[in-house]
């Protein structure tokens, strides 16, 4: 396989892990699944973490992710699915 073939792979299955994590927040069904408030909540989440309490929000939303996906893990112990590395 050709190497942009690979990178295109890499790029598309982190998309999809991605768009994943929106659907596991419950953000499709919260909005409807209207892709502008869903767009307008993750440019309000960016500038978010621009501004002056940028990283104290970084720090919470980390906390809340990691116990969601260790209490997730938690309810699933067949579940044998390899932690991911922080992307962020």
């Amino acid at each position: 396989m050709r190497s942009w073939q690979v990178e295109r792979r890499k790029r598309t299955r982190h998309l999809i892990e991605l768009g994943g994590l929106v659907v596991k927040a419950g953000i499709v069904e919260l909005t409807g699944d209207d892709r502008t408030v869903i767009y307008g909540a993750m440019i309000w989440i960016a500038e978010k973490l621009k501004n002056e309490d940028g990283e104290h929000a970084r720090g919470v939303w980390a906390k809340l992710g990691k116990v969601a996906f260790e209490m997730e893990r938690s309810a699933d112990p067949n579940d044998r699915v390899q932690s991911q590395p922080n992307r962020a």
